[in-house]
């Protein structure tokens, strides 16, 4: 028998990674706080909320206790929105391992691995990738990164995911790891509003080139390894959401464009929320990011999606790398 695995959210990814340990070999054991949902999917086997169609295997238990659902655990991948990571770390016995999976920011614009270690937690990963949960889930080939600074956190991460539809890889740039997947949702953004302009294929390329350059700049400044940018944690994941039916990033900056509001079906749009902490930073830091600035502006109100690729179009001409 394989690993058992607390998997901690129960929404579209949760669930796909609830698939994915017991693809694996393992025993996941998927958290849901609302009572009733758990019971409904215990009993359903299908999270028709969030991930319709994929069936849970016997593998995959279900529940609403989370003391029960942690105990004894190694680790547990914590899948929640980035909003609510900080009120669930606090119910844990700081003993277990995180592995945080969400790609967004914590309450103050800091990473959620320092908030993790703040509240006393020793053995943090990030797991991060170009992995929409409709295909993981579905088990369609797929890669993966796990980043941390513990290589055995790390290792044990990959072996309770790897299988023949999902290739796990181990990084220690944990920063880089965890900041691509959160840069890369504002690009999508980005991308996103493009399509809804119809400005075409030439426009779109551009944004996901310059946004990947950004976020290069962005990654070194805060003491990542500039080749992360370039990995599945980087440039996969900027690819896959900035250019996929999947992506609620790109269909949100696409409503954006054409003057509707973003349906989420309840599901969270990260890069809504992370272009305006992204924004503040790099104002209070004196950083350049021109695509999150853009992006920040019309998704505050402040500029029309046409003003936000107009003050791109407009920025004075430069070589394409500088020194």
């Amino acid at each position: 028998m394989g690993l058992r695995v607390p998997v901690l959210g129960a929404g579209g990814w949760g669930t796909a990674l609830a698939v994915a340990v017991a693809r694996a070999g393992g025993q996941a054991t998927l958290w849901a706080r609302r009572p009733d949902f758990a019971a409904r999917l215990a009993e359903v086997r299908e999270n028709r909320e969030y991930l319709p169609g994929v069936t849970l295997p016997d593998a995959v238990g279900v529940t609403s206790d989370l003391a029960a659902a942690v105990a004894e655990a190694e680790f547990a991948l914590v899948v929640v929105p980035s909003v609510g990571v900080p009120e669930l770390l606090a119910e844990l016995p700081r003993s277990l391992g995180v592995v945080l999976c969400a790609k967004g920011l914590g309450p103050d614009g800091g990473r959620l691995t320092d908030l993790a270690r703040a509240l006393g937690f020793g053995r943090v990963a990030v797991l991060s990738g170009p992995n929409h949960a409709e295909e993981v889930g579905r088990g369609l080939p797929a890669a993966t990164v796990v980043a941390s600074a513990d290589e055995a956190l790390a290792r044990r991460v990959q072996a309770a995911l790897v299988s023949p539809t999902l290739r796990v890889y181990t990084s220690r740039d944990e920063v880089g790891a965890e900041l691509g997947g959160v840069l890369k949702n504002v690009i999508a953004l980005a991308a996103g509003m493009s399509d809804g302009l119809r400005l075409g294929d030439n426009a779109k390329a551009a944004l996901i080139t310059r946004g990947l350059r950004e976020m290069s700049r962005y990654l070194v400044s805060q003491g990542a390894q500039e080749d992360t940018a370039y990995g599945l944690s980087g440039l996969g994941d900027l690819v896959a959401t900035a250019t996929s039916r999947h992506s609620r990033n790109r269909a949100a900056g696409e409503a954006i464009a054409r003057g509707e509001t973003p349906a989420q079906g309840g599901k969270v749009v990260e890069g809504l929320r992370t272009a305006g902490l992204l924004d503040a930073w790099a104002a209070a830091h004196g950083h350049d990011l021109p695509i999150v600035r853009a992006v920040a502006r019309v998704t505050s109100g402040a500029w029309t999606p046409a003003e936000g690729i107009a003050s791109l179009m407009k920025r004075d001409a430069k070589p394409e790398v500088e020194e």
